[in-house]
């Protein structure tokens, strides 16, 4: 392992693989509709002063950082879906450029490459780098800390001074922790790295002390809120863990998108190749500077994907795709490292090299253009059937923040939107709703819906009949409100957009249309004839 002083041809690969990884994160990144989460972040962002302040505190001070960039940038450039996600492709590109990097760092230019190609075409990654979230910036800095890692973990006792190292470590690990909570995860593997590095551990010590110091708002701000937002996360399940495993191998990203052709060929091969990896790093139990780099790139990806599945069995649930986002970028130095090997005939490198590439490919080919939460094709159609004395519902309110993003908030767009009775917000104003799962008593909704003609009832992420506790208290909340909606305005069916989390959209007729249903429904039961 080297120190980072790169030459030319280093360069060239890096800049290789992040122009590859430029063109295939800004490649339609405006064209999938935004989500029900994006709609949080430019709900959120847009705020300004306290009430900014607010809508952190309320969605527990997670991606504060991120949210904070973002608010600088709306109020530069505007709402833009480019502007939007704009954060999240730079982070990912310079992910794939530092993946590349740290496999120059700790084996050679050849890895390196190999590394970054790999990560370049990661499906995980890249779509990451279309949603306007913070894992992909988080993803970046975790990458940016691990290269200053490495370079702490070579101090020696009166040595060359590692301050530089020392302070990169503790601001990228700072700015990765404020992107998303989840960065946290590599510090316990990064621990485990220097047991054979105990030289080491005094100034990385330090370096968790005031990483830790800095953190401490956020921590005051995640306690307060308490894990209550994280109550639709369900417990370990052969579906979960076949999902976290196809995310981990960029061989799929469900519920997001669907399983392709050779969705399971990637991931079995990728298992077998990892697999591989860990039982030739034990058998050969290698020594020195390559041995070391390999021990820290398995402890990188094993270390978060044990702890949060151990930790979701025994406590909260947090075992998710997008929580370990942290051990992607490792998979392709492991793969790369696989197809690297010396020992290898000479033709089964490149082809290894080539298939991998293709099988990742097209699990991302597939994915483009596809919009799994279509809340602009939902809103469009809404926007265009509304009538004047129209109504709308959403359940949760949260719907409401994609709602108004493409109503916007021009004079004419407004006028043409229902009026919104729960949440009761006028059209034009943004506002965060997060996790608001409320309802309206008969007395509420006949005062609300004075005037109303005919409901919208637009619903999502309206919760699970099987799921944790809250999340079937919600989904019972919601068939409450529904039964109350189609007493009162009458039942119509169900059109539904996508299929990750669907939207669900119902224009209920009407209070007189709902009476004579009504009506008519008494009737049928009394039976012909009678009165």
């Amino acid at each position: 392992m080297r120190a980072l002083d790169l030459d030319a041809r280093d360069w060239g690969a890096i800049a290789v693989v992040s122009l590859l990884a430029a063109v295939l994160c800004f490649y339609g990144i405006t064209t999938r509709s935004l989500g029900f989460d994006e709609g949080a972040t430019v709900a959120i962002a847009s705020q300004h002063g306290s009430a900014l302040a607010s809508a952190i505190a309320r969605d527990g001070g997670n991606m504060s950082g991120y949210y904070l960039l973002l608010h600088v940038l709306i109020g530069a450039f505007g709402d833009g879906l480019l502007v939007l996600r704009f954060p999240s492709a730079v982070g990912a590109i310079a992910t794939v450029g530092l993946i590349a990097a740290i496999g120059i760092r700790c084996f050679d230019r050849r890895l390196g490459l190999i590394a970054g190609l790999l990560a370049a075409v990661s499906l995980p990654l890249v779509y990451w780098a279309q949603t306007a979230r913070g894992y992909a910036l988080m993803v970046a800095f975790v990458c940016g800390a691990f290269i200053a890692f490495c370079s702490l973990a070579d101090a020696v006792p009166g040595g060359p001074s590692k301050r530089g190292a020392w302070i990169a470590y503790i601001v990228l690990m700072v700015l990765a922790t404020y992107s998303s909570f989840v960065a946290v995860l590599v510090v316990p593997a990064q621990l485990l790295a220097l047991i054979r590095r105990p030289r080491a551990a005094r100034r990385f010590a330090s370096a968790l002390a005031v990483l830790a110091l800095c953190c401490v708002p956020l921590a005051i701000v995640a306690v307060r809120r308490g894990s209550g937002q994280l109550f639709w996360v369900p417990r370990p399940t052969q579906k979960v863990e076949k999902q976290v495993l196809e995310s981990l191998a960029s061989a799929g990203l469900q519920p997001s998108f669907h399983v392709t052709a050779t969705t399971n060929v990637l991931l079995v091969v990728t298992l077998v190749t990892l697999i591989g990896v860990a039982i030739a790093l034990v058998r050969a139990d290698r020594g020195g500077e390559t041995g070391w780099a390999l021990a820290m790139t398995l402890s990188w990806f094993a270390v978060p994907v044990v702890l949060t599945f151990v930790y979701s069995l025994v406590s909260q649930p947090i075992f998710l795709p997008r929580n370990l986002m942290t051990s992607v970028p490792p998979v392709a130095l492991l793969l790369a490292l696989a197809v690297t090997d010396r020992r290898l005939p000479r033709l089964v490198a490149p082809v290894a090299v080539v298939v991998l590439l293709a099988l990742r490919a097209l699990q991302l080919g597939a994915s483009y253009g596809v919009s799994p939460e279509p809340w602009r094709q939902a809103s469009a159609d809404v926007l265009a059937q509304t009538r004047p004395g129209d109504c709308i519902v959403f359940y949760p309110e949260d719907g409401r923040n994609p709602f108004q993003y493409y109503v916007g908030t021009g004079t004419a767009a407004v006028r043409r939107a229902p009026r919104s009775i729960l949440p009761v917000e006028p059209w034009g104003v943004v506002k965060p709703y997060v996790e608001d799962y409320v309802s309206m008593s008969p007395s509420e909704l006949a005062r609300r819906s004075a005037g109303c003609r005919r409901l919208w009832f637009v619903s999502s992420h309206e919760g699970e009949l099987n799921g944790p506790q809250r999340s079937r208290a919600n989904r019972a909340l919601f068939a409450q409100l529904g039964a109350e909606l189609e007493r009162a305005f009458g039942h119509a069916k169900v059109k539904q957009y996508g299929y990750a989390s669907a939207i669900h959209v119902q224009l209920l007729p009407g209070i007189q249309s709902g009476l004579l249903q009504r009506h008519v429904r008494r009737q049928g039961r009394r039976g012909p004839g009678v009165p």
